[in-house]
């Protein structure tokens, strides 16, 4: 008898755990998002993850990253969104996000400088 083969990844969450805001919001999404086909990369715990990519550890640990099932990375607002949008019960989350792209992006940006400086003075990191 063989083994089905495992889920194609949909997409590939690159969080932060050394933020226990983050990590809250992170422990909570995996739960909604229970049999997705999603990847959970923490970048406190794998900073090389940072030069895999090419993108700053310190961008990566401000702000959460999704490479969606096309290779896109998405950031951010966008990142929530396309997370969201994966999500039963969260998709209208998603789309007023990104009919909202013009507040959200913004307001995310401030709110996200604003926790990184309180876990790097809280010493996180």
């Amino acid at each position: 008898m063989q083994t089905p083969e495992p889920a194609a990844t949909e997409a590939v969450v690159y969080y932060n755990s050394a933020c226990p805001v983050c990590d809250a919001g992170i422990r909570g999404q995996r739960e909604r998002m229970q049999g997705c086909a999603v990847e959970w990369r923490d970048v406190h715990a794998e900073p090389e993850l940072a030069a895999q990519l090419g993108i700053d550890i310190e961008a990566l640990r401000e702000r959460l990253h999704v490479r969606d099932a096309s290779g896109r990375m998405l950031v951010g607002d966008q990142a929530f969104a396309a997370l969201w949008a994966a999500t039963p019960g969260q998709r209208p989350l998603a789309r007023l996000v990104r009919s909202m792209h013009w507040l959200a992006g913004p307001l995310y940006k401030v709110l996200a400088r604003l926790l990184y400086r309180w876990n790097r003075w809280r010493g996180n990191w």
